[in-house]
């Protein structure tokens, strides 16, 4: 076990040096995911004092958000575009749709399926949510709305959550005979822990955002405004409280978190020490001690 994790932490550093290369040599302009219509997912670089945010905005209104095939395509190619921008510090998951953050998996297409092509669909479903657990930078949810199933799998997928008190969230696949696909099974087990997970999924159990903060499903919940987006406001604000910090900081306390909650805590301090050997070559290091010495904020770019 101790040779194997060794062996992983070392490939881990190696490949650790070909990315923060790689992100330092990125052209400098700016993967953009013009929004029309017809999209059901775009992506958008916020600016201003919003600068450093990226958002991916869901927007299926006739459908409740819900996975489909159009959906999944668009929601991986946003992001593919976001994951190797050196310049964002968060990204933030919302939907556009009101009352609804992800309504899960599309039944209606999916009952048109044969049972072969059902497999393959629920594999690349359940790839997309693995690829935004695994973007590099940190990673919110807002939840103003429903978020069943694949929904709050997606959810589960990012690094925090912030939910509206009128929003519904559950796994609520065994209701229909099934299980959670998309890493449900996992992921929530990771957040809550095996016996609350156990109880939420075999119960089918629906929740709102205040009960979800309770059971530590959200970091946050929030009373909903006029405009329905009080998740997406509060995502923002913690996003703020990211944004000045360094963001190749950001990324290697993202990678040592979650690779080293799973192994053992020896094979984790094995992740903190990769981690931190990426960072002592950076110039944002060296930013951060000199305005520290010289009492002003620190001005990082991602090198």
């Amino acid at each position: 076990m101790a040779a194997s994790v060794l062996c992983r932490v070392q490939r881990l550093r190696k490949d650790l040096f070909l990315s923060v290369s790689r992100c330092s040599v990125l052209l400098k302009n700016t993967y953009l995911v013009k929004s029309n219509e017809t999209d059901e997912c775009s992506l958008e670089f916020l600016e201003g004092d919003n600068e450093g945010i990226a958002v991916i905005s869901m927007n299926r209104p006739k459908a409740k958000n819900s996975l489909g095939k159009v959906f999944l395509s668009q929601f991986q190619g946003c992001i593919n575009n976001v994951k190797f921008e050196k310049n964002i510090r968060v990204l933030i998951i919302r939907s556009m749709v009101p009352g609804v953050f992800c309504a899960g998996a599309d039944l209606k297409e999916r009952a048109k399926m044969t049972n072969e092509e059902v497999g393959p669909f629920v594999a690349g479903l359940r790839q997309s949510v693995t690829d935004l657990a695994n973007i590099p930078m940190p990673t919110i949810a807002a939840i103003d709305g429903y978020a069943l199933g694949g929904g709050l799998e997606m959810s589960l997928a990012c690094d925090m959550r912030t939910a509206s008190s009128n929003a519904k969230m559950g796994l609520v696949e065994t209701k229909r005979g099934i299980i959670p696909g998309g890493g449900g099974t996992q992921r929530l087990t990771r957040v809550v822990g095996p016996a609350l997970a156990k109880e939420l999924i075999f119960t089918a159990r629906m929740f709102d955002g205040h009960e979800a903060a309770k059971l530590g499903v959200v970091n946050h919940s929030v009373d909903q405004n006029d405009a329905g987006d009080a998740a997406y406001q509060r995502a923002v604000e913690l996003a703020l409280e990211i944004t000045p910090n360094g963001p190749v900081a950001l990324r290697m306390a993202k990678m040592a978190i979650s690779k080293g909650s799973d192994v053992d805590l020896t094979s984790g301090m094995g992740f903190e020490e990769c981690g931190y050997a990426q960072v002592i070559p950076t110039k944002d290091r060296i930013e951060g001690m000199k305005s520290f010495i010289e009492k002003r904020a620190p001005v990082y770019k991602g090198e």
